[in-house]
């Protein structure tokens, strides 16, 4: 298939970028390069040994979308393109609403013109309205959240389900995905947030690599084994791999999945396990909750499993290992 891919140039999607040329598929990106890298383009490029086309645009203009759909006789998309912080979201909640449901809106705009009916929709696990231990997808989800930002996710997807009922010909998946984590075993590409990063690894990373001073842990007094948090770490590759499976299972509807690993590890774990990685001690403090944040976030992957034959394969510590080869070589990201 030949694959639109939305905000391929950022970290998800530069990945699932290779990972669908490994697999056989050609790609297309479009990408507004707001909060990723034409030079991730080059560098997934290189690793493929082939070029990687890359149009860069708006993915809330539907009328670009379908001319590229059109030149480029794309098959299906993958829409990553979005605004991603639920912190950011809080104060921005506006932009996050019109960036990212607008892009989505017109992603289907555009398919619908074109007559292109596969789709996989880069959802998370921020839709679940009481995070926890093991996670469904038939959890509670939907709009009662803490952060605009699930709430766009949340409402993308009833979207999409709504297009669903309405043109039976559609094929969907949305992936409702946990904490991706690590980079390209290369060291080629990885996690390069444009400001202060909002996750956990890229602020580690860059404590370890000197570009940061500290750490700060949001909490210390959950009700888990070391009173911080406990997420659902994966690797960026397994999320990639996942998405390439996902595509390739697409039916007529609507399937809903979600992509994580289903093992909790804590930010002190974490933190240990990147300090055995680098040899030494990692300055960090614990501060104050952050507003929304819960004790205990993971997926229960078994649907994932099931439906697309699909189950993460690498460990934490690999995710670890290659997050820090990545910033060791490229200390400020692309920019390097």
């Amino acid at each position: 298939m030949r694959v639109l891919l939305t905000g391929g140039a950022g970290y998800i999607g530069s990945h699932t970028a290779i990972t669908l040329i490994e697999h056989g598929h050609d790609v297309v990106i479009v990408d507004d390069l707001s909060n990723s890298s034409e030079e991730a383009v080059r560098r997934a490029a290189r690793l493929v040994g082939r070029d990687l086309p890359l149009v860069v645009g708006d993915a809330a203009d539907s009328a670009l979308l379908g001319r590229v759909m059109r030149e480029h006789r794309v098959d299906a998309v993958i829409h990553f393109a979005s605004l991603k912080s639920p912190n950011a979201s809080i104060s921005h909640p506006l932009r996050y609403y019109r960036v990212n449901i607008d892009s989505a809106l017109a992603v289907l705009e555009a398919m619908a013109d074109c007559d292109v009916q596969r789709l996989v929709f880069s959802s998370s696990a921020a839709v679940y309205e009481r995070p926890g231990p093991l996670l469904d997808e038939q959890a509670p989800s939907g709009l009662d959240l803490a952060h605009p930002y699930g709430r766009t996710k949340a409402m993308i997807e009833a979207i999409i389900a709504d297009a669903g009922v309405a043109n039976e010909r559609l094929q969907a998946a949305v992936l409702r995905y946990f904490n991706p984590v690590g980079a390209h075993p290369s060291g080629e590409i990885g996690e390069d947030p444009q400001d202060i990063p909002n996750n956990l690894m890229p602020y580690i990373s860059q404590v370890a690599a000197g570009v940061r001073e500290q750490l700060q842990i949001f909490g210390g007094d959950y009700d888990t084994a070391d009173g911080t948090g406990v997420r659902d770490y994966i690797h960026v590759l397994d999320l990639a791999e996942g998405h390439v499976a996902a595509l390739e299972a697409l039916e007529p509807g609507v399937l809903t999945v979600n992509l994580g690993t289903g093992r909790g590890v804590s930010v002190l774990e974490a933190v240990r396990a990147f300090e055995d990685v680098v040899g030494r001690r990692l300055p960090h403090r614990i501060v104050a909750r952050r507003d929304g944040d819960s004790a205990h976030a993971t997926a229960n992957p078994a649907l994932a499993h099931q439906r697309l034959g699909w189950r993460a394969r690498r460990a934490f510590d690999e995710a670890v290992a290659d997050a820090w080869r990545w910033q060791r070589a490229n200390p400020r990201g692309y920019r390097s």
